[in-house]
């Protein structure tokens, strides 16, 4: 499985205004901490946005908040809102497999493992856990 741009940038996006809790963070303070184009995260804010993940403030002091609190977003969520499903193969998309072979087929035994493997561990990571690691990355610790 390999993610877009859209999915990880989503994901950095989340990081950075997770760590300024309370306050609004500017895209282009993303853009320059994170080397993206602020262009891009823009639309990328917009997803976010009309999912009630991010509201926008107006103003001097405007810019970007989380509607929730950290602990509250799963790396789950906001992968799958940026980069749609998560399944492996296309045919584990739809919550009922439509494909014509899907009780015959052995190789579904691994495409359904591997799914399971990959929900196991992005819900169950939040973005509070990850900004708990940037912050140790960072030296940060509180």
């Amino acid at each position: 499985m390999k993610f877009s741009t859209k999915g990880r940038y989503a994901l950095r996006m989340m990081i950075e205004f997770a760590l300024q809790p309370g306050e609004c963070t500017k895209i282009n303070h993303v853009a320059e901490r994170q080397d993206i184009s602020d262009k891009y995260l823009e639309q990328i804010v917009t997803i976010l946005s009309r999912a009630g993940y991010v509201k926008s403030r107006r103003g001097a002091q405007g810019g970007y908040y989380l509607t929730k609190d950290p602990s509250e977003y799963t790396v789950g969520m906001i992968l799958r809102l940026a980069e749609g499903s998560l399944a492996p193969v296309s045919c584990m998309e739809e919550e009922v497999n439509s494909c014509s072979r899907a009780d015959t087929c052995a190789s579904m035994l691994v495409f359904k493992k591997l799914d399971q493997a990959i929900s196991d561990v992005v819900d169950n990571i939040t973005l509070a856990d990850l900004v708990e690691e940037q912050k140790r990355l960072e030296g940060m610790e509180d």
